[in-house]
């Protein structure tokens, strides 16, 4: 990427998305679904952002997922009109769902027990409108999802159920996402492909053939598009992608056919210490549930960056970097080697460590909570910073 100067940047932190490695991202991903024949239907849980979200329809997707009501409002709010909401509502959320759906949006629904298609065929009744209903699975996860046992029940009572129409099933195997171990993520990845093609089976011999099975991911994308089960992908952090995704490597082995397109720009605002520079970049800035994030440009190639608390981070010079493992976790032993590092007459300060308001750039270790933390994309397309509000975040009606 040629990153933008630090003239260019309202402030720091900034998320900054590379709009050329973006569309090549996402034109990759709609090339390899259309030549699988199956649908791409994103998943907006990773960036949150309906005017993304718009691209990836533009580009040929067919709609987008999202995790939440208030994804979906947002998503639809944003002139996005085909969504499938992936996670199990709560109770609260079933008549903001059909009022979507009165609003001319097509709305899916997963449910994955009775008392769930209850209450969106009461609530889409009340609203006099229609929500496709899809029988979420679980294979695996152990997270939401019915098992594939109670899948034919489920559709019969979906069927039957006024204001819902059985409009498929879903299997999102987000355990295996990020599976180091390639052949083991395959063989698990195959082994739910038979399950699903047994169940659609009996549920065809049913007389309730899917109409839509959807799932998969961007770890897992080269199988599930070559599994001949999946109809719709919902693969959604092909588009930035992240440190985790580059650790676990690509279905199949080789290289992965996206590239980073997330960044985050900080701003070094302390130079004190040889051993490390303090950026503007800590816990509120990059999420860290996944592996830290990494330096992509703006200090010596081999610096890493770590949290040191809520707002900052620090940038370690490679050559110091003993200081830091000396120092261990015991904030005690890293005052006594930091101190120790600075008051050696026979360490000097490394020549090309970045100076008080120079601009490090970061890669996320996990794209989508660091997105979170954000309420906007700033997408640099070589000349121009655009805004793009993060408008799918948590919100409340309270």
């Amino acid at each position: 990427m040629n990153f933008p100067g630090a003239d260019a940047l309202p402030q720091t932190p900034l998320l900054v998305v590379d709009k050329a490695a973006l569309l090549r991202n996402l034109d990759r991903m709609q090339a390899l679904c259309d030549a699988a024949g199956v649908r791409l239907r994103a998943h907006g849980k990773t960036h949150k952002c309906s005017t993304l979200g718009r691209l990836i329809v533009e580009r040929g997707a067919v709609g987008l997922c999202a995790q939440t009501v208030g994804e979906a409002e947002a998503f639809v709010a944003g002139g996005i009109t085909d969504i499938l909401v992936t996670a199990a509502p709560p109770p609260w959320a079933a008549p903001r769902l059909a009022a979507l759906a009165r609003s001319g949006a097509r709305i899916g629904v997963t449910a994955d027990d009775a008392g769930q298609i209850d209450r969106l065929s009461d609530a889409a009744v009340a609203a006099g409108t229609l929500l496709d209903l899809v029988v979420d699975l679980d294979l695996g996860t152990h997270r939401t999802g019915a098992y594939p046992h109670e899948a034919l029940a489920l559709a019969r009572a979906a069927d039957a159920s006024p204001g819902l129409r059985f409009a498929g099933i879903q299997a999102y195997l987000g355990h295996l996402q990020h599976l180091d171990d390639g052949a083991l993520r395959r063989s698990a990845d195959e082994a739910a492909f038979a399950t699903l093609k047994t169940l659609v089976a009996e549920l065809t011999a049913a007389g309730l053939p899917p109409p839509v099975v959807t799932g998969g991911g961007t770890g897992t994308h080269a199988f599930d598009l070559a599994s001949g089960v999946f109809t719709e992908l919902q693969a959604g952090s092909y588009g930035v992608m992240d440190v985790e995704y580059d650790a676990c490597g690509a279905p199949g082995g080789g290289d992965w056919p996206f590239e980073p397109s997330l960044f985050i720009a900080a701003s070094v605002v302390s130079a004190r210490h040889k051993s490390h520079v303090v950026v503007d970049a800590g816990f509120k800035a990059v999420s860290m549930d996944g592996p830290p994030a990494r330096m992509v440009s703006g200090a010596a190639p081999g610096s890493l960056w770590r949290p040191m608390g809520d707002e900052h981070g620090m940038i370690a010079h490679p050559a110091m970097i003993d200081v830091l493992k000396a120092a261990g976790r015991d904030p005690l032993g890293f005052d006594r080697a930091v101190s120790a590092a600075d008051a050696d007459p026979a360490r000097a300060f490394p020549p090309d460590v970045p100076k008080v308001g120079d601009i490090v750039w970061l890669q996320p270790g996990h794209c989508d909570p660091t997105i979170n933390l954000y309420d906007a994309l700033h997408v640099w397309d070589g000349a121009v910073l655009q805004r793009w509000a993060v408008d799918g975040r948590r919100i409340s009606r309270a």
